[in-house]
């Protein structure tokens, strides 16, 4: 089972958390701050990290960016209600995904394995790398390289962009692409879609033109064609 790091402050939440995903199986460190997890990380190597958006001292917005400096870690936000305007900050620093507190263990669980599931694209036959442009996508290898250097992509950004280019100039709702990409049903939060595009597009392409990824206002995105 994935071992999980849990960075939260509340003891309540904290021991709560821990008690569910351990009795699912999960290995569980926790931390009560950020620079306690942080520390944790090297030692402890977690497959996953729950990360509470609000700490003391370096907020969960934080200790999310000083991660993604060195490391491609999954990274799923917990967060109370009410945090929109943190929410969109944490997903723009690079979290994978968020729930929203109080939350039961099986929803932890079910994000969990949805963020850290392989990729099964469809198409039997599809070359094991395929070239767009610039940007080498090996599905095989679930690795992306531009002008034949590596890309380091988080899980959600990878995901995205093995969906898009799974079928080219095919427009996908944002509904639809958090259902296949991030497995919400039932309205699920389009700002997922939005950041983790803004993010994957600093990495592969000009933000400010972009040339894979399209946006078509009033119906989603689409990958391609180039120009």
């Amino acid at each position: 089972m994935p071992r999980v790091l849990l960075i939260e402050d509340d003891p309540s939440v904290r021991e709560g958390v821990e008690l569910g995903l351990r009795r699912r199986g999960h290995e569980v460190r926790t931390a009560a701050t950020g620079e306690a997890g942080l520390a944790a990380l090297g030692e402890f190597r977690p497959d996953l990290l729950l990360l509470d958006l609000m700490l003391p001292g370096m907020n969960g917005v934080q200790v999310c960016r000083r991660v993604r400096e060195t490391s491609q870690l999954p990274i799923i936000m917990l967060t109370a209600r009410g945090d929109d305007f943190d929410v969109v900050v944490g997903l723009e620093a690079g979290a994978d995904d968020y729930i929203v507190k109080p939350a039961r263990t099986e929803v932890i669980e079910a994000r969990i394995r949805a963020v850290l599931r392989r990729i099964e694209e469809p198409g039997a036959g599809r070359p094991a790398v395929e070239f767009h442009g610039e940007l080498a996508v090996d599905r095989a290898g679930l690795t992306v390289a531009k002008n034949g250097e590596r890309v380091a992509l988080a899980p959600s950004e990878l995901k995205l962009l093995l969906h898009l280019t799974a079928a080219p100039e095919q427009v996908f709702s944002r509904q639809q692409l958090l259902e296949h990409v991030w497995e919400h049903s039932f309205h699920g939060d389009a700002r997922l879609v939005d950041a983790c595009v803004r993010r994957l597009r600093t990495k592969i392409e000009d933000p400010g033109e972009p040339r894979y990824i399209q946006t078509l206002r009033g119906f989603g995105y689409r990958f391609g064609p180039l120009q």
